[in-house]
This record gives structure tokens, C-alpha cells and sequence, in this order.
């Protein structure tokens, strides 16, 4: 019953107070939203094409619109070559394409007609854009070429252009429709685009948090109130019990705030049932207690709490994953993630993401709880609540 009282009062400390509510639920509202607009947006994993359509015929409009449909390119005018050079050279989009002119009439002529894709690299999307091109323009090609051996048949002599420029545009009207499609199946074979970032900044805004508990604990400190409060009669583990209890319920409130933000009021799919990312999110949460606690126990002056951002949340937040793949790291960095709580959280969350069931985490889980009892049974020796500090 004592550890509940205590827990409770830790909640209301912390959320009657503006600077509390301010730190603990408003701040990470506003920065889970903003990591979910930046980096979980469908508009934000869409390639960006730069075009130029010299072409004034229905061929080069009916590349574009085709284009235009997919959901994983977003096509941008450009005025002429040199400006969307420009563009890719300054990395403004992933590829670029240049749709010549009379590339129709050359087509109905049954000359050479190329679409010219401009790339300053090759990655996944101009790949894949090409194969998307290539595709288009064959279909263009036997399209073109159908239409002049049915006009050829038809009339026995040299074709009109006009009548042949009158029933392509006709045929490409119809292939417009679509009326044979295919169904897109999500079979969840990868994460989802951008989750990694959306999780990264996510987490690292919750080890962020450490530094407003480790200031608690050190004005508890100099004050010399934690010193009262274990010299009240109340046993030792039932301070401690409650004081774990309080922060772990503030963690779960936080949590839930995050999750019920980006699902429901942003919308975002993390392609996670609600259930398993909250649990791979507490577990995080109680590795951060723990780190917490142990730093706590180690500071001594009030000062050193505020080299937590430098000496702890950023390095081990880049080490993680948080920023960039763990891929492009060299080898001593990956194997040096292992060790930090932020690798095995984004790992857990990419796997479900990804298709993946709660047993498929067993691993990432056992670790992230092997941390937080450690961590936790450190900081709770060596925090020390009858030493009020060097500045005290």
C-alpha cells in the first residue's frame, strides 16, 4: 500500500506540474508527429521525377499520366534539359527523364524514338523507373505499330497521317482505362518505408527524457528530501518499489499518448498491432529507467546532468540506428550497436513491421530486459539516497 501511495504521488508531481506535463507528454506529442510528417508520410518515400516533354503529341502526355498513377513517383515540370540536369545534379530527384519532341510522329513513322533518362547514380527507384519506362515505351511501340498495319490494311495505299494520329490517340484513350488491372498484394516482406526514422526519433526523444528524471533525482538530492523520505518508517523496498512504479506508469502513459497520436489522429500505419509495439516500446522504457537510475547514482553535482545529451543519448542514439541504416556503418560500429538498447528496439519494431510475430522477437525482447534488470539493480545500489551531493 506505501509503494502505491508513493507511486501516486510521483504521478501527481510529475503531471500536476506544468514543467512536467510540458516535458513528459507535450514535447514527445509534437515530436512524434513531426518525425511521422517528415519521414512517414507516403508523399516523403515517393521518388521525386524531374520532366521535360518536348513532345506535343498524345504519346508523351500518355508516358506522364501513366507515371503519374503510381503511387511511388511524384513527377516535376521542368522548363528545358539544362534546368532538370540541374535539378539531379543537385540531387533534387532520383532521376530525371526527357521525353523528345516529335517522339509521337516518330513513332507513327516507325523511326527510332527513345525516352532519355537522366540518373546521378543508380539506386532501387531509377531502376525501377527505368523498367517502368522501358515498359511503357514498348507498349507505345507495339501499339504504333499495330495501328499502321491495321491502317495499311484498311486502306490498301499510303495511310493519312491525320487518320493514323486520330486512331492512336483513340487506342491510347482505351489503354488509359485500365479495364484489365491487377491487384497489388502487401505481403509484408519489408518494413515499412521510413519506419526506421519514425522509430529512431521516437526512442531517442525518450532517452532524451532521461535528463529531466536524472534533474529530479538530483534536486531530491540536494534538498536532501530523498534522505527523508528513507528515514520515514517505511521500508527501503517499498520506496524503491513505489518510486519504480510511479515512473514506470508516467513511461506507459507517455507511450500510449505517442502510439494513440500517430495512429488515430495522424493515421499512420506501422503495419504493428498496437498490443506488440507497445510492449517493445516499454521494454525500451525500462532500459532507459535503468540508465537513468545509474547515472543518478554516479553524478554527484547537478552540473554533470546536463553532459547526459553529449555523453550518452546522442552517441549511443547514432550507434544504434536511429539516424541512418546500421548497414552503411563500418564493421566495429555494428558490432558495437549490440550493445546499446536503441539497435535491438528498431530491430524488434522492423521485424513485426515486416511480417514478423511476437515470437520472432524473442531475441530483441530477452535482450532489452537483460539490460533493464541490470541497469535497474545497479542503479538501485549504487544511488546512494543518504549522500546529498557535492553541491548540496
Amino acid at each position: 500500500m506505501n509503494s502505491l501511495n508513493i507511486a501516486w504521488l510521483m504521478i501527481r508531481r510529475t503531471i500536476l506540474r506544468k514543467r512536467g506535463f510540458i516535458a513528459f507528454f507535450l514535447l514527445p506529442c509534437l515530436v512524434v508527429s513531426g518525425a511521422v510528417l517528415l519521414f512517414g508520410s507516403e508523399q516523403g518515400t515517393r521518388a521525386v521525377i524531374p520532366y521535360v516533354n518536348e513532345d506535343q503529341g498524345a504519346a508523351g502526355e500518355w508516358i506522364l499520366d501513366e507515371l503519374g498513377q503510381k503511387e511511388e513517383y511524384l513527377l516535376k515540370p521542368m522548363n528545358n534539359v539544362a534546368e532538370l540536369k540541374e535539378a539531379i545534379a543537385q540531387q533534387k530527384g532520383s532521376s530525371g527523364m526527357i521525353i523528345p519532341a516529335n517522339y509521337t510522329n516518330d513513332l507513327l513513322e516507325n523511326k527510332q524514338a527513345e525516352v532519355q533518362l537522366v540518373e546521378l547514380r543508380v539506386s532501387e527507384s531509377s531502376y525501377t523507373l527505368r523498367a517502368a519506362v522501358e515498359g511503357l515505351v514498348a507498349g507505345l511501340n507495339q501499339s504504333a505499330s499495330t495501328v499502321l498495319a491495321a491502317t495499311n490494311a484498311a486502306s490498301g495505299e499510303a495511310p493519312d497521317p491525320a487518320q493514323v494520329q486520330a486512331k492512336f490517340e483513340q487506342l491510347l484513350v482505351e489503354l488509359g482505362k485500365h479495364q484489365i488491372s491487377g491487384e497489388a498484394t502487401d505481403l509484408q516482406i519489408y518494413p515499412k518505408p521510413g519506419l526506421n526514422n519514425v522509430t529512431g526519433f521516437t526512442i531517442m526523444f525518450m532517452m532524451g527524457l532521461l535528463t529531466s528524471a536524472v534533474a529530479v533525482i538530483m534536486e531530491d538530492r540536494r534538498q536532501r528530501t530523498m534522505a527523508r523520505v528513507y528515514t520515514a518508517p517505511v521500508r527501503a523496498s517499498e520506496i524503491a518499489l513505489g518510486n519504480f512504479l510511479g515512473s514506470f506508469a508516467i513511461g506507459m502513459i507517455q507511450i500510449v499518448l505517442v502510439l494513440g497520436i500517430s495512429r488515430w489522429v495522424l493515421h499512420y500505419d506501422a503495419g504493428i498491432p498496437f498490443g506488440i509495439h507497445f510492449l517493445i516500446l516499454a521494454a525500451f522504457m525500462l532500459v532507459s529507467m535503468g540508465i537513468a537510475s545509474t547515472v543518478a547514482g554516479l553524478i554527484r553535482e547537478s552540473k554533470n546532468a546536463n553532459m547526459l545529451n553529449s555523453l550518452i543519448i546522442t552517441p549511443t542514439c547514432m550507434i544504434g540506428g536511429c539516424f541512418w541504416p546500421l548497414s552503411i556503418m563500418p564493421d566495429y560500429m555494428q558490432k558495437l550497436a549490440n550493445f546499446v538498447p536503441q539497435k535491438w528496439t528498431i530491430q524488434a519494431v522492423e521485424t513485426v513491421s515486416a511480417g514478423g510475430t511476437l515470437s520472432d522477437i524473442t531475441l530483441p525482447l530477452l535482450i532489452l530486459g537483460g539490460m533493464a534488470a541490470i541497469l535497474l539493480t545497479v542503479g538501485s545500489v549504487i544511488l546512494r539516497p543518504s549522500q546529498p551531493g557535492v553541491d548540496s
